[in-house]
Formats: C-alpha cells, structure tokens, sequence
C-alpha cells in the first residue's frame, strides 16, 4: 500500500466522516419537520377523521422509500455514492413547500411520496458511505453515530416545529426549517461530500475470496435463505413497523387525551431523542458484546414500552414509555445495520444493505395500515397492543434464528 493510498478505519478518515454524519443529521431534520404535525394537520386542515385514511402519508412514505432503499445500493455501487445522494437532496427541496402550500390532502401524500425519494437516497447513501469508510473493526460505532445523528436531528426538528406550531400554528411557520435544511443538505454534499466506492476494493483485498453474485441472489439471501441476514431484514420491518404507529397514532391519542401541541412535540421528541443518544451507547457496545444480544434485547424492550404507552392516560406516564421505547430502538437500529456488514461480502454489501432497508422501511406502510385499520374497527390502544405483540414475537425469531455476527 502506498503512502498516498486511502486508508480504512474512522480515525484515518475523521473529516470525511464527521461531515457524512452531520450530512445525516440534515437528513433526520426532513423527516422530523413532520412527526409532530402532520397527523393534527389532516384532523384541523383537512378535517380527515378516519384513522387509516390519515396514515396514508406514513403508507406512501414507507413504500416509496422501501423501494428506493433498494435500488440506492445498486446505484451506488454503479454510478458512485455522492452523485446518490445529490440527486436525494434536490429531490427533497420541494416538500416543505408542497406541505405549506397544499390545498388538499393529496398534495400532502404526494409530499411525502418525494420524502420517501429523498430519505431512501440520502440515508441508504449515507450509511453505505460510512461503511466504505471505516471497514469491519469500528463498524458498530460508525453506525451508532450515524444513527444518532439522523435520529437526534429528528427529536430536534420534531420538538421545534411542535414549538413553532404552538406559537404560530400548524402552517406555513414550522416548514420554513425543513426547507432550510434541504438547501444546507443539497450544498454540503455538492461541495465537500468526496467519493467513498473506491474503499471497497481496499477492503475487498484483506477478505477472503467470493463469488460474484447476482442481484437476484443477493435478494434471495437477505430476504430469507440466509439465517442471520434474513433475521435482520425481518427485525427491521418490524420495528419500522412499530415506529409507523407512533409518528401516525401517538400525535392523536395525546391529542384525545387533551394534550396541547407543545407537549405533544416534547412526546414526540422524547422517543427520537432517547433512540438517538443512546445509539452512541449502543453502537460501540455491539462492538464488544456483539450483535445478538441487543438486538434480541431491543426488540423486547420496544415491546414492554408499547403496552405501557397503550395503557397509560397522562403525561407522566407517556414520557416514560416514549423514553424506553427510544432505548430499545436504539439497542436495535445501528445493531442491525453492522450485523448487515459483518455478513454481506465488500462486493455486494451496498445491494445487500438496500435490501435489508427495504423490507426495514416496507415497515413503515405495514404498521399505517395495520394500525390505521386496528384504530379504526377498535381503537388505538388495540392497535398499540397488537403491535407490541408482533414486536416481542420478532425479538423471539432473532433469538431462535440468528447467531452471532460479529468476529470479535
């Protein structure tokens, strides 16, 4: 290896990295914007009354951005990773505007439709650039801090806007962030962001042979043939799942219980906040412990915070169960994506990761439909407790079906 070649690993490439993460943080921002508002927008501007008629801006987020998830990984390995996740970025800078202007709810969906674009190219961008970066030994913290970036931001931007909208109302004042952090977004990654494909190959040269294998293989293998890629995939879709109910339901069982905005921002900020910190835990820690443990662990833990928040009826009581469901997601979150990295091979690793995302964030429409129907034909504490069963039941697959990852 020559002096001048790049080298693996976060401290040999520590500028790189810090930008990608405050990159992500920028990405989070985008979805945050809408965790608070959005669904008192569809009751107060729309006057939508319906639970699953409301979730579908969560239903058409969650498939598109399952969709480009999958085909980000693939673009990525073929055009390069930053000309991803540019395109990402110019293709978020309308939302905000969309969202302020929209004369029905359609106009909201069709929002949401471009998020979905913008968030499986940034983020799947992000997390493959930060993979390519840093190579197999620090992958657990390298995933925690991006993790606790995107998440953190969304705590952030979900408790200012609910703030904004408090003071000023639900439109157009909230929205003016988001379009800001698009346009700082778009020109990072244009101006500083540098190609990372090239690590691949150093990477791929200190790995035991391969064959090369197909997209359709590598489909087959992260879906379900092999055991530990396919528990990932399917533990993702099930805490996706469960986050769809809470960015779509839990902003209107605060509401009905007489909750203002303003401490519904804080509840929706808690959850993020506490996934966000708690992944610089977390991440590292899988580093030591190894991927297994927490991600059995975090699903569990989801699931106990799912019926408390169900079973609760005062603020008290719902910053508790926001907070543990924040620390379980985030024993899960960075977990499943370095446990992705330690199987997949450096040559189809990035198709892998967008496959894993895919059926992760296939969650997202899952869980607004689910719970959305649930809401509507019971309630929305049959719906939260329906979920949290389906949560423990993936916590229980991982630990009959997937072993340990991670070559410490």
């Amino acid at each position: 290896m020559t002096p001048l070649e790049p080298r693996l690993g976060l401290r040999e490439n520590a500028a790189q990295f810090t930008l990608l993460v405050a990159v992500n943080a920028l990405v989070g921002g985008m979805i945050g914007q809408e965790r608070t508002i959005l669904p008192l927008i569809a009751e107060d501007d729309f006057g939508l009354s319906g639970f699953t008629i409301t979730l579908t801006f969560i239903v058409a987020f969650g498939l598109v951005k399952a969709a480009t998830n999958f085909f980000a990984g693939t673009l990525g390995d073929r055009y390069g990773r930053k000309p991803v996740l540019i395109a990402g970025w110019l293709i978020g800078l309308p939302i905000p505007l969309l969202i302020i202007w929209a004369p029905s709810w359609g106009w909201i969906v069709f929002a949401n439709v471009l998020l979905g674009i913008n968030q499986g190219l940034t983020w799947s961008t992000t997390v493959i650039m930060k993979i390519d970066l840093v190579g197999p030994s620090r992958r657990g913290l390298a995933m925690g801090l991006n993790e606790a970036a995107g998440y953190g931001a969304v705590a952030i931007t979900a408790l200012v806007t609910g703030a904004i909208a408090d003071r000023y109302g639900l439109r157009p004042e909230p929205f003016f962030l988001g379009l800001s952090l698009a346009a700082l977004g778009l020109g990072l990654s244009t101006i500083f962001v540098r190609e990372t494909r090239h690590f691949v190959d150093i990477e791929r040269r200190t790995s035991p042979p391969t064959t090369s294998l197909s997209t359709l293989e590598i489909f087959t293998r992260t879906s379900w043939s092999d055991r530990n890629l396919s528990s990932c995939s399917q533990a993702g879709l099930v805490n996706n799942l469960n986050d769809g109910l809470a960015w779509g339901l839990f902003p209107l069982l605060f509401t009905a219980a007489g909750l203002s905005i303003g401490r519904i921002g804080i509840l929706a900020a808690l959850y993020p906040a506490a996934w966000g910190l708690c992944q610089l835990v977390t991440g590292p820690l899988s580093d030591r412990v190894g991927r297994k443990p927490l991600i059995a662990g975090g699903m569990l833990l989801q699931a106990v915070a799912l019926s408390w928040i169900a079973v609760g009826g005062d603020f008290a009581w719902w910053v508790v169960g926001a907070i543990v469901l924040g620390v379980g997601t985030a024993m899960v979150y960075p977990t499943l994506l370095a446990a992705i990295g330690d199987v997949a091979d450096p040559s189809w690793r990035a198709r892998s990761v967008g496959v894993y995302r895919l059926w992760r964030d296939s969650g997202f429409a899952v869980g607004a439909l689910l719970a959305g129907l649930l809401a509507d034909l019971v309630s929305i504490t049959a719906a939260t407790h329906v979920v949290a069963a389906l949560t423990a039941l993936s916590g229980v697959v991982v630990i009959i079906r997937m072993t340990e990852t991670h070559r410490r």
